[in-house]
């Protein structure tokens, strides 16, 4: 899309890549109206990894009181504000980048449209690549240390991407491996979550994780806008993305599972 957008807008508007996207959208409702399940039962499927001549064992039925007391297990639990605060500084860092690096290269290096929204292509195919390869490697080494560890490397690339400056290979190298560890980190978030609560609230507690990235995110969107517009440079909210992101691998280092 990196590719398509610029023709798009030479020949006709900026205004029908939204179009396009929207449809894009109503297309996915339909296809996840159609083949979306909530339980393999329902397409006459096994759960996974069960056999089939072994009982598939009963849906919890969990009791009145024990629903309307788990926001109060979860929000009493020092991990879940760990996990979280860690979250809310990596989804600012992640979208203090991602918003800003095509009119970074556009207006700051002086890349050619084309060729500084050639990063959000860059970026799209390392986030294939992130989201079918690094929550695997969790599931070996933990989701804990894997999200430590990522979040280390993103602050690392976001250094390489801003001492890339104008040379387009290493930009769009750094880039592409930016977008790796960004499409891991939400399903590894939302893993961990899992490996922290008992699996009958755990819809609730990624629920409550949720909030906490979208203010990040949004936060990223203003404070990055507002220091590009007064002081003319990407620079400082670049810098600043590393140090959030230096912070929510450290805030994971201190998750631990309690009781």
């Amino acid at each position: 899309m990196g590719r398509l957008y610029p023709v798009i807008v030479a020949h006709w508007s900026w205004r029908y890549c939204w179009y396009i996207l929207g449809v894009a959208a109503l297309v996915m409702i339909v296809i996840n109206v159609i083949l979306l399940r909530s339980k393999p039962e329902d397409a006459g499927l096994l759960p996974w990894g069960t056999r089939p001549d072994e009982p598939v064992p009963a849906a919890p039925s969990a009791a009145a009181g024990k629903q309307c007391s788990c926001y109060g297990e979860i929000l009493s639990a020092r991990r879940f504000w760990m996990i979280a605060a860690s979250y809310f500084a990596i989804g600012a860092t992640l979208y203090m980048i991602t918003t800003f690096m095509v009119d970074y290269a556009r207006y700051q290096l002086g890349f050619a449209y084309d060729r500084a929204s050639f990063l959000a292509t860059m970026h799209g195919f390392g986030q294939v690549v992130g989201v079918l390869t690094i929550p695997a490697i969790s599931d070996r080494f933990g989701r804990k240390m894997t999200i430590l560890t990522s979040n280390a490397f993103i602050a690392l690339i976001i250094i390489w991407i801003i001492f890339s400056g104008s040379n387009a290979t290493m930009l769009y190298t750094s880039i592409f491996i930016f977008g790796i560890f960004y499409g891991a980190t939400f399903p590894l978030y939302g893993a961990c979550g899992g490996d922290y609560f008992r699996k009958e609230i755990i819809g609730t507690v990624i629920g409550a994780f949720t909030p906490f990235y979208a203010f990040g995110a949004i936060g990223a969107h203003w404070f990055g806008g507002y220091v590009r517009d007064v002081t003319g440079s990407f620079s400082i909210p670049f810098m600043i993305a590393i140090g959030l992101a230096a912070t929510s691998a450290l805030l994971m280092g201190f998750v631990k599972k309690e009781g």
